[in-house]
């Protein structure tokens, strides 16, 4: 388990801050202690130091996982958030989704037209669990 690079910080910090703004700051510098993101087998943890200090006496070939996974690097370097991280988003967020039409749009749009881009669901997490680790 490693610090993100500069330009892993970067990437996953843009992605995230698509949907919580300049809130990032709040998951980082809580009132309940410092969180960190550590990276472990292409997949980004979000762990307490307090956490992080205890995990440093296990090996890095025995852990499988800390925290709480937030998501991965795919092979192609972009950053997907996994389901996992929506409790911790959710607090900050202005939507978990992208739309695809305004609101003006939406209000006059076809029953079967795409208004929100899929991001994650339930049913992913379910479909994926053994992948999780």
């Amino acid at each position: 388990m490693r610090p993100l690079t500069e330009e892993e910080t970067r990437v996953m910090f843009e992605k995230i801050a698509k949907y919580i703004g300049e809130n990032l700051q709040l998951l980082v510098d809580r009132p309940d202690g410092t969180y960190c993101f550590r990276l472990h087998n292409d997949r980004v943890y979000y762990v307490s130091e307090k956490m992080l200090k205890l995990a440093a006496n296990i090996a890095g070939d025995k852990l499988v996982s800390l925290g709480t996974c937030f998501g991965k690097f795919t092979k192609t370097h972009k950053f997907r958030l996994h389901v996992t991280a929506l409790d911790y988003l959710a607090p900050y967020a202005k939507g978990f989704g992208v739309a695809a039409k305004s609101t003006q749009d939406c209000r006059k749009v076809d029953p079967m037209a795409i208004v929100v881009f899929h991001q994650a669901d339930i049913g992913e997490y379910i479909r994926h669990e053994e992948t999780l680790t």
